[in-house]
């Protein structure tokens, strides 16, 4: 899905935190979210597109969704995780 180097590189572009792939149980309940209206991004926006994978902060606090290969690492679109 991602390239392993390019993964090592990636970093959180708000804290500069490691970030790791996110397991498919977490995909697919954040997908069940979307398809439920149900999840906002850090912004406060309702995410409606389904996401193919993740990136998770270390800390475990946010998810930067995957989209075609592409992960969308900006701030105000990174998911909260509860």
């Amino acid at each position: 899905m991602i390239d392993r180097q390019l993964l090592d590189i990636l970093a959180c572009p708000e804290t500069r935190e490691a970030v790791s792939l996110a397991d498919e149980a977490l995909i697919e309940s954040l997908n069940r979210k979307i398809e439920a209206g149900e999840l906002v991004n850090r912004a406060g926006e309702k995410v409606t597109q389904s996401i193919d994978g993740g990136l998770v902060r270390e800390d475990g606090r946010y998810l930067y969704a995957i989209r075609d290969g592409i992960p969308v690492m900006l701030v105000e679109q990174g998911i909260p995780l509860e």
